[in-house]
């Protein structure tokens, strides 16, 4: 439903064409690949590969596609975390009726898009916390880690979603439980929860 709002949404506007949809992470970035598009419009929290590291592998391999942020969630971490995997624009589901065509118009031309709310609130939430957020204790590939961990998948399903070996994904694993003093994957779910890594 979200998807196909989205669609009727970017369809009416002269000149645009729709070249794919996808369901989870792991089909966006194929499809991504396949079309090459000038923007593309992901969602924060995606099934199989969220939306972070999408925008990630979408920016390392299409550095001339751009990508927009699509999500419930307006909070300082969020933003930051996907400014830095390379997104340019990001729009609130709250928002989309009035911005959504602006953020792609910009980003269509290569300029950043953000609401004057979200700009104001990303700038104070920076300069509050020193230029740093919770889940920046992790690099991305741990945090990409931390967040599939915490949907269930085991090691060997890991790295064949990340074309990783086990033993690669067993390694960030415990980096990354050192580093935010998890000693369980329990403990992996509750910090993944508590800095919104996953949607509750």
């Amino acid at each position: 439903m979200v998807r196909a709002g989205i669609r009727a949404v970017l369809a009416g506007r002269e000149g645009w064409e729709i070249v794919a949809e996808a369901g989870d992470g792991r089909d966006a970035i194929a499809k991504a690949l396949q079309t090459r598009p000038h923007v593309a419009v992901v969602d924060y929290f995606l099934p199989i590969i969220d939306g972070v590291e999408v925008t990630r592998q979408i920016r390392d391999r299409l550095p001339g596609t751009e990508v927009l942020i699509f999500t419930l969630h307006d909070d300082d971490a969020v933003m930051s975390e996907v400014l830095n995997a390379g997104a340019r624009a990001f729009v609130l589901k709250s928002e989309a009726n009035e911005l959504l065509v602006s953020a792609v118009a910009a980003l269509e031309h290569h300029r950043p898009f953000f609401s004057r709310k979200l700009s104001e609130r990303l700038v104070q939430g920076y300069l509050a916390k020193g230029g740093r957020t919770p889940s920046d204790l992790l690099t991305p590939r741990e945090r990409t880690i931390v967040q599939l961990i915490t949907e269930g998948n085991t090691n060997q399903q890991i790295a064949s979603l990340l074309n990783l070996s086990v033993k690669t994904i067993e390694s960030h694993r415990a980096g990354a439980m050192a580093k935010i003093g998890a000693t369980s994957t329990a403990g992996i779910v509750r910090y993944a929860i508590r800095h919104k890594l996953v949607e509750p």
